[in-house]
């Protein structure tokens, strides 16, 4: 179950039901204290953490928090709050994401935490066209045939396969699947993809990852 802390309700709501939509069951506070009230009473997979909290802060509760408890946290803030990363880091955040936000990234960034914790995910299997992709066992199999993957190009899969109708920007997919600033002269992210198209075409000639110019890669429709 995922916790989410918001004081403003439309957010909180929308969150609640993306999550709810990927899977997930949720739980939400609507200030800082009831927040830590929850987060403290309760074993919960995930915390999304608003910083500009009534009653408590997001950096006070989270400060809190540790003192007893290691539940992955996501800080969400809004772009004109002057926030100390490298702070929030050393509170305990996982991970920060900036409003107004892109929903499918914060299932993204969820399902990354979720993985770099050992926490469970949302859904077991994933399927498009005749790609299927098994989390349980790591592998992806087209028309019943196993797709030999790296980690990185299992991941891409994963993470596209996860959201079929998303445009993802070589920045964007990156940073998703690895947590790391993306460089735009970085051309690791072309190599991968370079690599698994011609894995996929060993199996079938049916394309499975467009190239969108100017924007990035999606699956093929």
């Amino acid at each position: 179950m995922i916790l989410v802390i918001e004081d403003d309700q439309m957010i909180n709501k929308l969150l609640c039901k993306v999550l709810s939509d990927s899977g997930y069951e949720t739980d939400s506070a609507a200030d800082g204290n009831e927040g830590l009230s929850k987060a403290l009473a309760n074993e919960y997979e995930l915390i999304l953490l608003d910083l500009m909290l009534p009653g408590r802060t997001g950096e006070e509760l989270l400060e809190e928090l540790r003192k007893t408890k290691n539940t992955p946290s996501i800080v969400l803030s809004a772009k004109n709050e002057v926030v100390n990363r490298i702070e929030l880091l050393r509170l305990g955040a996982d991970d920060y994401i900036s409003k107004p936000f892109d929903v499918d990234e914060v299932i993204l960034r969820i399902e990354a935490v979720l993985r770099r914790s050992g926490g469970t995910k949302a859904r077991s299997g994933l399927q498009y066209k005749d790609m299927k992709l098994d989390k349980e066992s790591a592998r992806v199999f087209i028309a019943e045939q196993e797709l030999s993957c790296t980690q990185m190009e299992y991941s891409i899969l994963e993470t596209m396969l996860a959201n079929p109708n998303k445009v993802f920007s070589k920045r964007n997919l990156f940073e998703s699947i690895t947590g790391e600033e993306y460089l735009s002269e970085d051309n690791t992210m072309n190599v991968h993809m370079s690599n698994l198209r011609k894995k996929i075409a060993k199996i079938t000639d049916e394309p499975y990852i467009d190239t969108v110019y100017g924007m990035g890669y999606r699956l093929s429709k």
